[in-house]
């Protein structure tokens, strides 16, 4: 069963006089004046809970500080000022050997360049957390081809690491992480090493596991396609500090500043937005007796588009009991996507097709 993670009022400073940079920045100081004393603020005041079975996507680019949290989160670094509790239990006051034992039984790491050890077999390498753990090798093992299994690796168990492609290494680590049934994952920009195809994939392979195991999980990336497809929720880091948190539609539609903005402007929207977040509220009620087409309850955008390249009406969003809880107007998707032609469908003589009224599932 996955437990909650709460990351409260974390900082992280290099350098000289720590504690007194941390006031500093209470005070309102900035990165750059602490730099002309002789610390580095890599984490500034960062506080935010991951719900059990979430993914949580820490965003940013280089040097904005979300490795540097990640590693607070299971003790790797240890926070200036602040507190992490994982599962009620608070990390920061945890002695050496007490961190050990929750990072060997409570939280997995997943690394950018797969850490795997060239020696030892794929099953060997999956199953070393649980070696560390003193289980006995044959539920190690048993455990361990469960986990490759998980991860599409069934009859690769006796292979070594360096037969297998770069896509593949990563996914014995991930089974490595998964062998030991922790409760929390760390992924560290885990995908960013690999090609895309073999990088999307991945992705495609860390959603359908969640849909069974459902761990709380941190995910760290500067890829913000990629913090779209996999968030639950988005934390956008810039220098040291989180500047916005929401879901992939709330930073879409409600950007918090110009960076974030700026951030978000080569997205395809289209592979985020859905029904619920591009529909007029204002429009609810009764939904009118017609011959409808219907979607999905979360009807992604591109079907929208399709639908409204066919017929003139707003396309009617409505809920499992066909109460009609918001319209699309056509004008409102052709905004969010820049301009008609980029409708997908669109054209002249979609208008002309039928008169039926289209509708779409919220």
């Amino acid at each position: 069963m996955s437990a909650s993670l709460e990351a409260e009022h974390l900082f992280k400073v290099f350098g000289r006089r720590p504690d007194e940079a941390v006031d500093r920045l209470r005070r309102g100081a900035d990165r750059e004046e602490l730099r002309a004393d002789g610390a580095t603020a890599a984490v500034i005041d960062a506080s935010f809970t991951v719900e059990p079975g979430q993914i949580f996507v820490v965003m940013g680019l280089s040097g904005s500080g979300k490795s540097t949290l990640l590693r607070m989160l299971n003790g790797l670094l240890e926070p200036t000022s602040g507190q992490v509790r994982f599962d009620g239990q608070d990390l920061t006051g945890l002695g050496g050997k007490e961190l050990r034992e929750v990072r060997s039984r409570k939280i997995s790491m997943v690394f950018q360049h797969f850490a795997l050890f060239p020696h030892r077999s794929v099953r060997e390498n999956a199953a070393y957390g649980l070696e560390v753990q003193g289980v006995p090798r044959a539920e190690r093992e048993r455990r361990a081809d469960e986990a490759l299994a998980l991860c599409g690796l069934a009859g690769w168990e006796k292979s070594w690491p360096d037969e297998l492609s770069g896509g593949m290494q990563q996914r014995v680590g991930l089974a490595r992480a998964l062998a030991t049934d922790a409760d929390l994952l760390l992924m560290d920009e885990s995908f960013s090493a690999l090609d895309p195809l073999i990088r999307r994939d991945m992705q495609d392979q860390l959603l359908q596991l969640q849909q069974t195991l459902k761990k709380t999980i941190v995910f760290i990336t500067h890829d913000l396609n990629e913090a779209m497809r996999l968030g639950d929720r988005i934390a956008v880091m810039r220098d040291g500090r989180i500047v916005q948190t929401g879901s992939a539609e709330d930073i879409l539609l409600r950007p918090a500043n110009d960076y974030v903005a700026s951030f978000i402007q080569d997205v395809d929207r289209s592979r985020v937005l859905t029904a619920e977040a591009v529909m007029d509220r204002a429009v609810r009620g009764d939904e009118a007796d017609c011959d409808c087409e219907t979607a999905a309850p979360d009807t992604p955008f591109t079907h929208l588009c399709a639908i409204s390249a066919r017929v003139p009406h707003p396309v009617a969003v409505v809920d499992e009991d066909r109460e009609l809880v918001g319209v699309v107007q056509r004008q409102r998707l052709v905004g969010f996507l820049g301009d008609e032609e980029t409708v997908p469908g669109s054209c002249d003589s979609a208008q002309g097709k039928g008169g039926e009224k289209a509708v779409a599932r919220a």
